[in-house]
Formats: C-alpha cells, structure tokens, sequence
C-alpha cells in the first residue's frame, strides 16, 4: 500500500489516495500504521477518496481503528493532498465526511503547493441530542458540573461534527491530561464517548490547549477541537469570536463568525511518502 504522512499542527495521520489503493480492512490498517513502534507511526488513518457529492470525500480512522466523524487537521491534509497531487485543480473545494460536506479555501507558497488551508467548520451543534449527551435532549450544556475522582469539572459541551467536552483549567502545561482525559472520554454522560480539551484563558483573543483526543490519546493538535474551544469561550463569556488557539503541536486561527459558522484555518504539511506491506 503506497501511503504519505502527514501533520496539521502536529497531529499527524497517515493519508491513502482512495483514487489509486484499495484499502480492504481500514480498521485493522489504521492500527497497524499507527504504531509507532512498529508501524509508520501516527495518530491514525484517513483515506483521501472519490465522491459523488463533492470533489473529495474523507474517512478517518484513530488509532484504535475507531471511526471519527470528522478531524479539522485531517481536512486540511485532505485538501492539500487533492491539489498537490493533482485531484482537484481550484483553490475552493469541497469535501465530504461523516460530518456532512464542508468546503475549503486553499493557500498556496511560491511553489503554488498548499501550506495553510481555511475550513468552515459549519454551524456547532450545541443541544445534548446533537452532541450527543445523555440528558434533556434540547438543553445546552454551559458551564455544568461534572464530578471525576472527587474533583469536580465545570464543562461545556459542543460537536463539531463529533462530540467535545471543554474544561477551562488555570494551568493547562501541568495538567494531568492523561489522568482526567480517558475517565471522561468515557463517561457514561456520552454514548459515543467524547474528546477533552483542557483549555487556559491567556487573553480574550488568545488560548492554550491540550486534547484528549477519543480512540487516539492526547494528540498534539485537535481541529475540531479548536473550534469547541473557540465556541465555548464565547458561551462563557470568557473569549471573544475570533482567537488564536496554541496547540502543543502549533498555533489555529478560529472565528465564530456573523453567519453562525466556525472558520479554522492552519497549516498543512507533508512529510514523507512511502509503501508498506499489511
């Protein structure tokens, strides 16, 4: 299987041209390239495939072989890969996942390859039934409690095409991430468990993050994850529409703009390209 990895910010995947491969178990693919001890090495697997909806369509695989909706860095890769490579010869296009289909504006450098791509990420979804979340199912989750290990969490809940809990904390760099982050992932408030974000308030324009990411652990960067927080800041009051994310793997600009859609946009860089026998 010939294979190209790539990052957005650090969060890294290995990307398969559906055009050209056939990849017949992605599940069990996706953990076996992601090891990184004896794999390629990621956070998991996305196939780059034909649509008949829209100039592209993605699926994504964690680590775990899990299936993910959707996966904001993911995306960006998708679209650079399309037009590095030649799928797609526009610098707008489209792309469908199991979020719905979003559309992308692509940024190229001198050597008119892609290095930044700009994602509308769509209306968030904000009631307990869209997250999803157990509970009434048209609420909004703002600001509740959530009890973990005697310690109790304020979260505010949204999907972007997946589901994400975010929790402010004070100092994110010595959170314990990798203690609070499965318990909640797993919470039986969430049916299809949920990614954590642990988020510090730096300005009102400007945050640091870590993820718990579901199916994968704590990933460098998290797209839709971003987009969450840039929602959630804003919920509670705590940030303005448009803010500058630091992810541990780089920085994603955010904006919750006037027509009700999120818009990220960050890099997008390929790294090598290879083939591997599974």
């Amino acid at each position: 299987m010939k294979f190209t990895k790539m990052h957005g910010a650090g969060n890294d995947y290995v990307y398969v041209n559906c055009f050209e491969e056939q990849v017949d178990n992605p599940r069990d693919a996706a953990i076996k390239v992601s090891n990184r001890n004896f794999g390629i090495g990621s956070d998991g697997l996305i196939l780059i495939m034909p649509s008949e909806k829209a100039d592209v369509r993605m699926r994504m695989f964690n680590s775990d072989g899990s299936e993910s909706e959707m996966c904001g860095n993911g995306i960006r890769c998708v679209a650079k890969y399309a037009y590095d490579h030649g799928i797609v010869s526009r610098k707008e296009i489209t792309a469908e996942t199991g979020a719905g289909i979003l559309t992308l504006q692509l940024f190229t450098d001198d050597r008119n390859r892609v290095d930044r791509v700009r994602v509308n990420m769509g209306n968030p979804r904000l009631t307990r039934a869209e997250i999803p979340m157990l509970g009434e199912p048209g609420a909004r989750v703002v600001n509740e409690p959530l009890n973990i290990l005697h310690t109790t969490f304020r979260i505010t809940c949204a999907s972007m095409g997946n589901p994400h809990c975010v929790i402010f904390v004070d100092d994110v760099a010595n959170f314990q991430v990798e203690k609070y982050g499965p318990l909640i992932e797993n919470h039986e408030l969430f049916p299809r468990r949920t990614n954590v974000e642990f988020v510090q308030i730096i300005s009102p324009t400007e945050v640091r993050q870590r993820t718990w990411e579901r199916g994968a652990g704590e990933t460098l960067a998290c797209g839709t994850g971003a987009s969450a927080v840039c929602v959630a800041g804003v919920l509670n009051g705590v940030t303005e529409k448009k803010i500058l994310n630091h992810l541990s793997g780089g920085d994603l600009e955010l904006e919750w703009a006037e027509d009700g859609n999120l818009y990220m946009t960050g890099p997008a860089v390929e790294v090598f390209t290879g083939e591997i026998n599974l």
